[in-house]
């Protein structure tokens, strides 16, 4: 059964300053645990103190690189679009885990990503998910915009219809550990980019992606950078 819940937020696209509010849909269902493949997996994972588990591995952005410079738009956003709709192609990396024992399956995921700022400093935006690339071009650099305007983390948003993205395009980087908060509910998918680098003629990135062992296992991941590359090479 969906159940569709209207929320006001003064978050996602800006309609104008940061104070103005950001009317938005959510379409989610409950995912029928009893019937479910993994629910003792699920009962098994969902007791743990850090049930996350993480995954890194290179991608070839070769492609993806040359295609966002003979468009003229950032590499970022480009790959970035890439990474939220394979996250919306993959019903594991939709659920959350919003009761002990209740699994909602949202329709459609937001990017929460991390934006530097000019001074060093780095905020929390929310990014709407378009399917094509043009319209959340656009949308992005109007949100990252407004932040950049901004100091401290005014932009602080525990809405569970979002995946986490981080880019540390200093830094090359085989694995990752993410800031935790053992005190506050998290099932969110938390995903990180490194620098990239030719290797053999070809541009290559690591990707780390953590997720809830409760919610999927290494084959959902192994699927979500099997999906990754197939968008990465148009």
């Amino acid at each position: 059964m969906y159940a569709k819940i209207f929320l006001n937020k003064a978050v996602g696209r800006p309609l104008g300053t940061l104070t103005d509010f950001h009317y938005f849909s959510i379409m989610m269902k409950k995912l029928d645990i009893n019937q479910w493949n993994r629910k003792a997996h699920f009962d098994f994972f969902k007791a743990y103190d850090q049930p996350f588990f993480g995954i890194t591995a290179m991608v070839d952005v070769t492609k993806a690189y040359r295609a966002a410079k003979q468009q003229q738009v950032s590499f970022f956003l480009y790959y970035l679009h890439k990474a939220l709709l394979a996250i919306n192609s993959i019903e594991e990396f939709r659920y959350r885990i919003t009761q002990p024992n209740e699994v909602i399956i949202f329709d459609a995921i937001r990017a929460g990503a991390t934006i530097n700022r000019p001074d060093g400093t780095f905020s929390f935006s929310y990014l709407d998910f378009y399917p094509e690339f043009n319209a959340f071009n656009v949308h992005a650099r109007s949100v990252i915009d407004e932040i950049r305007k901004t100091s401290g983390l005014p932009h602080t948003d525990r809405s569970q219809d979002v995946a986490y993205f981080s880019a540390i395009p200093w830094l090359k980087f085989t694995a990752i550990e993410h800031a935790m908060n053992s005190r506050v509910p998290d099932s969110v998918p938390k995903i990180a980019f490194g620098k990239y680098e030719e290797q053999n003629g070809c541009l290559q990135m690591p990707v780390a992606v953590h997720v809830h062992h409760a919610l999927m296992d290494g084959v959902h991941v192994a699927r979500y950078f099997e999906l990754l590359q197939q968008l990465l090479n148009g």
